[in-house]
């Protein structure tokens, strides 16, 4: 397959899904295949220059499936050949690091999402981990460390530096707030610069928010010089509070307000 490897991480990507927002949750939440690509070609079109996204068995549940994530990315290569294409291998509370790591390989995507501190809970990088990351960076799989916290940095800084991969230039996302309900307070994104001044290093960065709250974010993360990642996965809100009909007007509405594209 060729895919779409960009240098840079794009300013705008879309998160369609996530883990686990249902139909009941708004109707236009992507769950099959079909309706991945859809969503996709649509926020291509408007300003997403890369696509964060989840595959859901028949019950619409998250899974981590090699079959499906080759299905979607066969599909998608095809109908979005200009954009990013990033799978997730996200715990949600019920993969283990062996299984995000399998994924991984058996997969070997254009894009990875990878939360750092979930694949290493110990906070301790071992040999598997190492392998894992210096296999998929020689790969070209273009890796998104997902970080939680400012001292996931340091975590992240460790597990680059003994598989001797550069730090600068890293692509990461800063998650502020959390979909249970901690909120997403704009000021929580300095705590991840200043960690990047102490080092420093220089991340290639986004963020995501949730709710509300999300907007607030998203502007004090475009002042700072980061880059968006917006979505049903995140946040169903629009910037005038009300919300958004689907993916496609969400990201429109974002990429023209702040100028991305």
């Amino acid at each position: 397959m060729s895919f779409y490897r960009p240098a840079k991480l794009p300013k705008l990507m879309v998160a369609p899904n996530g883990a686990r927002k249902v139909k009941k949750d708004h109707p236009a939440v992507p769950l099959t295949i079909s309706e991945i690509v859809t969503t996709a070609k649509s926020c291509n079109k408007v300003g997403a220059g890369a696509i964060h996204l989840h595959v859901r068995d028949k019950e619409g549940q998250h899974v981590l499936d090699v079959g499906l994530y080759k299905e979607a990315l066969n599909e998608l290569e095809h109908q979005v050949p200009n954009m990013h294409i990033q799978v997730t291998t996200e715990a949600v509370g019920k993969y283990s690091p062996t299984d995000m790591r399998k994924l991984a390989y058996d997969v070997t995507p254009p894009g990875a999402s990878i939360g750092t501190s979930e694949l290493i809970p110990s906070r301790k990088p071992e040999e598997e981990d190492i392998k894992l990351y210096k296999y998929l960076t020689e790969a070209g799989t273009k890796i998104q460390h997902i970080l939680y916290k400012p001292e996931d940095i340091d975590l992240l800084i460790e597990l680059l530096n003994k598989a001797e991969i550069p730090i600068n230039d890293a692509w990461c996302l800063f998650v502020i707030g959390h979909y249970s309900g901690r909120i997403s307070y704009p000021e929580n994104i300095l705590p991840f610069i200043k960690k990047m001044k102490e080092h420093n290093i220089n991340l290639d960065w986004a963020i995501c928010a949730f709710r509300k709250e999300e907007m607030d974010c998203l502007e004090k993360a475009i002042s700072l010089g980061g880059k968006l990642r917006v979505g049903f996965e995140n946040s169903l809100f629009m910037p005038n509070g009300e919300i958004a009909p689907d993916n496609h007007t969400k990201v429109d509405t974002i990429n023209k307000l702040f100028k991305l594209s």
